[in-house]
């Protein structure tokens, strides 16, 4: 299955959700950064919030989420497009706990920090809304930051598998907001139908796709308004990085110049390496000096 997300309205347009499974992009995410299962559930968990985040926005508006626990995994930053394109980075992508059969995600990112989401919306300045982290197991903090930093009352689910070679095989997830007008008795349908689900890791290992995720939430009751595609996708060029380096002031360059030695630029994102010659430095350099 390729990985896909699905909003629609429910319960007379007073309930909108999105669900998403994301196993191939997190996947593809582990290899990038060379995760450890904990970490590569975690990161997971948060690539998927971020995708659906950003399916909340329209045309070239854009988030930057960033978790920063007391975790041994340290920060997790992702950019996410509206147009179902995410890339991000991990501190420490090589660490892992679990307890049980269990993935210990809310050990790894820690239960002390904060979550900030900087949106940029392409209206004046970008801004930046925080909360803090509640359990480190991204779900319940993610419920908490809408509740507290947008006012959203939410319910967010989701789940991240990993098989004994260190490979995602099951990952997805599914955000849910009331909206004004909403009934009491329609959410309390709404908490009976999800505490009776089993967990989106295990949905999604089952082959239920996100349409059939939110029949599971609403037993019917909805109506698809949109479906779009996921991917990790890093937007990264040797010329962004040459934009960076001539940002460097004369005596550093000159710094490089002098030792001789070409230098490697790594991208945190996807870790493709970016070679300068000497002669392209001293390049940057001359432009730098003639503007």
């Amino acid at each position: 299955m390729n990985d896909y997300l699905v909003k629609a309205y429910a319960f007379n347009g007073t309930v909108r959700i999105y669900a998403a499974t994301t196993t191939k992009l997190v996947e593809e995410a582990r290899k990038i950064h060379q995760s450890y299962p904990a970490a590569s559930a975690a990161f997971g968990r948060l690539l998927t919030t971020s995708l659906i985040m950003g399916a909340m926005y329209s045309e070239d508006q854009s988030l930057t989420i960033r978790v920063d626990g007391n975790g041994p995994i340290g920060k997790m930053i992702t950019k996410v497009d509206a147009h179902g394109h995410v890339k991000g980075t991990l501190e420490n992508p090589q660490v892992h706990y679990s307890y049980k059969d269990k993935l210990a995600v809310g050990m790894v990112v820690g239960n002390q920090g904060y979550i900030h989401v900087t949106k940029d919306l392409k209206i004046r300045d970008v801004f930046t809304s925080s909360s803090e982290i509640q359990t480190g197991e991204i779900a319940e903090d993610f419920t908490y930051y809408f509740a507290k930093s947008e006012q959203i009352p939410s319910s967010v689910g989701l789940g991240v598998l990993v098989n004994e070679n260190n490979e995602v095989f099951a990952s997805g997830g599914f955000i849910l907001q009331v909206m004004p007008g909403v009934k009491e008795d329609t959410i309390t349908q709404i908490e009976e139908n999800i505490s009776s689900m089993k967990p989106i890791s295990e949905l999604i290992n089952d082959g239920k796709t996100p349409e059939e995720i939110i029949q599971e939430i609403t037993k019917g009751d909805h109506e698809f308004v949109e479906e779009m595609p996921l991917s990790y996708q890093c937007d990264c060029s040797k010329e962004r990085f040459e934009n960076g380096l001539s940002t460097l002031d004369i005596k550093e360059l000159d710094s490089m110049i002098d030792d001789l030695e070409p230098i490697e630029v790594t991208c945190d994102f996807c870790k493709t390496h970016y070679h300068f010659s000497i002669d392209e430095i001293k390049a940057i350099k001359k432009n730098k000096e003639e503007k």
